[in-house]
């Protein structure tokens, strides 16, 4: 059976609701908002943000009603000269700061669970990659070909099977979150937040949904106490039922 197998039987909901992401059945939720970047690509909270579009901040806000769109997909008009939060990754320096509080809220943090939708392009490679680097004869490097960004062997591995979705697995301390990624020739290493990950007493979940700009974590209420109070994070309570559907943000409608 899977190390993930618990998950799906315990999540349940309409379209959007927080324990279609998050496994149902814990004490306390939380979400956690994505930061934004201001015109200068400087880290921007949820909350700067509504300051300046003059719009409200609240447990189940959607960012394109922050900053004035119809749409959540296409941001025309956008009151927001920056750029918007990440779908589908928290921020490193956000997801350090959230692991710093999960990892006093499990018994075990050297024995966790982290669950990679399989979907990201980087990690079956793929493709050329074209640089500017002559060879001898002064003609252009012909193009190198991208390679995966896991081993025959890890790709090979255990699969989580959800609803819509399935998932590369490994395992390891909770420390080892922020090493999951990959690497640009450009820019270095990449990392990304897991999609999913869980210690091996199932304390708390923690679900970054690839669609959503915001991770919701599942856990006791001591744990998301200590969430929505824990520096470098943008947190609120959220309801098991409540919705982060597109269309659920009916205060800045």
């Amino acid at each position: 059976m899977s190390t993930g197998a618990w998950i799906a039987p315990r999540l349940h909901g309409e379209f959007g609701a927080v324990t279609l992401t998050a496994p149902g059945g814990y004490d306390a939720y939380a979400r956690v908002c994505h930061p934004a970047t201001d015109e200068e690509g400087a880290p921007a909270s949820w909350a700067e943000v509504a300051g300046r579009t003059g719009r409200t901040v609240h447990a189940v806000m959607q960012w394109h009603r922050l900053v004035g769109s119809a749409d959540s997909l296409n941001l025309t008009g956008s009151l927001w000269p920056g750029m918007p939060p990440e779908r589908g990754r928290l921020a490193p320096s956000a997801l350090q700061s959230l692991c710093d509080v999960l990892a006093g809220h499990t018994v075990d943090e050297c024995h966790c669970f982290f669950a990679l939708w399989e979907g990201w392009g980087w990690i079956h490679g793929g493709g050329v990659r074209f640089t500017l680097v002559r060879d001898g004869a002064g003609l252009p490097s012909p193009p190198a070909p991208i390679p995966p960004a896991f081993s025959p062997e890890e790709l090979a591995g255990p699969r989580l099977r959800l609803p819509g979705r399935d998932y590369l697995m490994f395992s390891g301390p909770l420390s080892a979150v922020v090493q999951i990624g990959h690497t640009d020739d450009a820019l270095g290493f990449e990392p990304q937040s897991p999609n999913l990950f869980w210690p091996a007493d199932h304390a708390w979940c923690v679900a970054s949904e690839i669609d959503f700009d915001s991770t919701l974590v599942a856990g006791t209420d001591g744990l998301i106490r200590a969430i929505l109070k824990a520096p470098g994070l943008e947190a609120w309570r959220v309801e098991p039922d409540d919705s982060l559907a597109h269309d659920a943000d009916m205060i800045n409608a």
